[in-house]
């Protein structure tokens, strides 16, 4: 980072959010205090590893920010007019996150001091700042909630997986022991897959995965789980459901799929596919493998009697 020259313009750190509406006179004093550096594409202004003091604000080109590692993909991109530095010019401690340069960028450096020390001659400033550090918190936690999500969904199905079978199972059954209610689960199977794969190929699978996961998740409660469990194996976690109800269920599942004869796909019209389904019902300190090896037994049946059916 290299200091530059910086024609001081107060029309300029107006249109800057950190700077709305704050008076003159303490714009006027905060001018004195700036410094301009610019940075090479490809540098980097913040690092966990490093303690910031300053506050930078961003003139021209462009920051990106990363968590844990520059090797990951960047969480949010920082345009002219934005912040950043905010959080640790606050506590005065390591930055959480790295900055870079994306791109040759200017921007004003403020040291913590000058800045905090003009708090109690403008409330205005201070309120400013808390909006920009709110509206990181919030980004902060879009960012958990998208990635503990998409740490818990299967990426082709959108249905959930396996790390959020063993949760909500331990979850559901808490809950329904508790209650006195029962918990009954589906093992899902499409049937022929591989016959289907090896005709049609495996993009056409792709999508006859994808047809039976929207077409199941669509009979379900929102209370009920739907899960990819491995390959052309699916999961239903049916909390407050016995097992003569949990087998009307089945069979509705099983038949909405038997009613889709083809349906389209992006490399044309596909014929169908059929599933084997097996029912078990959750006994007293079952755990998630003993629940799913009845059910998995009951699919075994399901299919020795033919597929498209249900067993359990």
């Amino acid at each position: 980072m290299k200091t530059t020259p910086w024609q001081e313009d107060l029309q300029q750190l107006r249109h800057l959010h950190l700077f709305h509406k704050v008076a003159s006179r303490i714009l006027g004093q905060l001018l004195k205090e700036f410094q301009a550096c610019t940075l090479d594409s490809g540098e980097i202004l913040l690092s966990p590893f490093n303690r910031n003091q300053h506050l930078y604000l961003l003139l021209s080109g462009e920051f990106k920010v990363y968590l844990g590692s520059l090797d990951n993909q960047p969480v949010s991109t920082l345009t002219p007019g934005e912040c950043a530095g905010e959080i640790s010019f606050i506590d005065n401690d390591h930055p959480s996150a790295y900055v870079v340069a994306t791109q040759p960028s200017t921007a004003l450096r403020l040291h913590r001091e000058s800045l905090l020390k003009l708090f109690s001659q403008s409330p205005q400033l201070m309120q400013n700042l808390l909006e920009l550090l709110c509206k990181r918190v919030r980004q902060g936690n879009r960012l958990i909630i998208d990635s503990e999500q998409h740490a818990n969904l299967d990426t082709l199905t959108g249905s959930f997986n396996r790390r959020w079978l063993e949760h909500v199972f331990e979850r559901e059954s808490t809950r329904c022991a508790f209650n006195g209610q029962p918990l009954s689960m589906l093992m899902i199977d499409v049937d022929h897959f591989k016959p289907y794969n090896d005709q049609h190929g495996h993009l056409a699978g792709d999508y006859a995965l994808c047809l039976v996961a929207h077409t199941l998740r669509s009979q379900l409660r929102p209370k009920d789980s739907l899960v990819r469990y491995g390959g052309e194996e699916f999961v239903t976690l049916l909390p407050e459901i016995a097992s003569d109800e949990g087998r009307s269920i089945g069979e509705r599942l099983r038949q909405s799929l038997e009613l889709v004869p083809n349906f389209y796909s992006p490399v044309g019209v596909l014929p169908g596919v059929t599933v084997s389904i097996g029912l078990a019902q959750m006994r007293a300190q079952d755990s998630l493998q003993s629940l799913i090896a009845r059910a998995d037994s009951a699919l075994y049946q399901a299919k020795q009697q033919g597929r498209n059916c249900l067993c359990g």
